[in-house]
């Protein structure tokens, strides 16, 4: 589609409100949701691989958006975050790059909140309703109180974010100064206690075998660890775009990657490898009872805190990219519209109908995190592969930070193992249990739906075009 069909971009700019800890904050994210996953992958690697998996998935992340510094600086106003560096990288070469990294960025964002609405329900039933077990079927939907939960907590966030930006700020320090209890008697504590035991943790990667174990925990990691992209998506909301999201980044990046790799040592010689494979997925509730008295209600009350980070974050990243694809022709324009608050309201709104939908139909959305990672990895894919092809297209490209011209090789050989961990991730989830071929046929429909969304879009610019210029005729 030639350019001279194409409409012209909206006006509509988000309020630059935002400094780089801010971006930072949101990074706090990841940090939590490693506290979701944590058990699981102590359990299948052993303390010391899971430790080692961490670190080095952190370090991928860590050259990744390293790189995306210097385009989030080329390309300042833009919401659109990789997604978009992505797509401008792409656009002669293959301007398909641009609903699948799009769409691939855009969904498992935007379905966080059904996702953590239904954990956040789950465990408010079983630490003090554990006996409310009623269900009601309304035609083929049956709600439960754990739903019924999600569907508030949704409608909750939703509410935190239509007022904007600054309130949503707020609840962001609130919860991510919740989740530093559990970070700080994970890390900290265990080293005062005659029970942590690093010395008994065990190392489960041998062979090819464990060479392929390793690439599809890296392709299950990815989603938690690249995550800290997350502070370029709000670039043009910085007052200083350019310095705010750098600093953003190198904050983020060196947090957690500090954060990934002592949690699986430290915690993980205190609870024992024995008592993670055991209840994986709750076993830090009676590690915190024991470390701090047995306060289990508080544990939970700082994980429900983590786990209202993760959608705080979520909803408001995923709607930007969602205002973002609207106000570029991406999908349908109507999305790319702000409020008078300054607030991508038609955005949420999308969101808030998907993310319901998604809780009452499905109920655990498993399978839809499973098929969020795949357009998720290949985003970073476009995005990372875009450096050096902005480096060979724009070579005098403004650029206010430029790196040094090894990133280039770096940007190649990043490129090519997150092909090899993409590949090797989706077809191997037998490995780990963490979906099947099912999610992967899922996830390539969804990609396929963007693209035809996009064309959709296209073909209604160019007509819509084409009558403007008989009407000015």
């Amino acid at each position: 589609m030639s350019e001279q069909l194409t409409l012209p971009e909206s006006t509509e700019q988000l309020p630059k409100k935002m400094r780089w800890f801010d971006g930072f904050a949101m990074s706090m994210t990841m940090p939590a949701a490693l506290i979701a996953t944590l058990g699981a992958s102590i359990a299948d690697l052993g303390g010391w691989g899971a430790a080692f998996l961490w670190a080095v998935s952190m370090l991928l992340a860590m050259g990744v958006n390293w790189i995306y510094t210097e385009l989030a600086t080329m390309f300042p106003e833009s919401s659109g975050g990789i997604t978009h560096y992505a797509a401008e990288a792409w656009k002669k070469r293959a301007p398909w790059v641009a609903p699948l990294a799009s769409v691939g960025y855009w969904f498992p964002w935007g379905t966080n909140l059904a996702t953590y609405g239904a954990i956040t329900g789950a465990l408010i039933q079983a630490q003090w309703f554990p006996d409310s077990t009623w269900v009601v079927h309304v035609g083929p939907i049956s709600l439960s109180l754990p739903i019924v939960i999600g569907i508030g907590v949704i409608l909750f966030m939703y509410l935190i974010n239509i007022i904007g930006v600054r309130m949503t700020m707020a609840f962001v320090y609130i919860t991510a100064g919740i989740l530093m209890i559990p970070l700080f008697a994970f890390i900290v504590l265990p080293l005062f206690s005659s029970d942590w035991a690093p010395a008994e943790l065990t190392w489960n990667l041998h062979g090819m075998a464990g060479l392929h174990k390793a690439l599809v925990w890296l392709y299950i990691m990815a989603w938690t660890t690249f995550g800290i992209e997350v502070c370029a998506t709000f670039a043009p909301e910085y007052k200083d775009s350019v310095k705010d999201t750098t600093k953003a980044i190198k904050a983020a990046v060196l947090f957690c990657l500090g954060v990934f790799f002592l949690i699986p040592i430290t915690l993980g010689g205190y609870a024992g490898e024995a008592a993670i494979a055991e209840n994986p997925a709750t076993f830090f509730v009676a590690s915190f009872g024991s470390l701090v008295g047995g306060a289990s209600d508080i544990m939970v009350l700082c994980l429900i805190a983590s786990l209202l980070l993760i959608m705080t974050t979520s909803v408001a990243d995923a709607s930007r990219v969602l205002f973002n694809m609207g106000k570029s022709g991406i999908t349908i324009r109507s999305v790319g519209k702000l409020n008078k608050r300054g607030v991508p309201l038609r955005a949420l709104n999308v969101m808030l109908v998907l993310n319901i939908v998604v809780l009452v139909v499905l109920q655990s959305p498993l399978a839809i995190i499973v098929t969020g990672n795949l357009g998720y990895i290949l985003t970073h894919i476009f995005a990372v592969s875009g450096f050096f092809v902005l480096r060979k297209d724009r070579p005098n490209a403004t650029r206010p930070i430029r790196l040094p011209s090894f990133f280039v090789p770096l940007s190649i050989a990043l490129t090519g193992f997150m092909v090899l961990i993409l590949i090797v991730g989706a077809t191997g989830f037998s490995v780990t249990g963490y979906g099947g071929f099912k999610e992967l046929a899922i996830a390539l429909g969804v990609l396929a739906a963007g693209v035809v969304i996009w064309v959709f879009v296209k073909k209604s610019d160019a007509r819509k075009a084409a009558e403007r210029d008989s009407a000015d005729v």
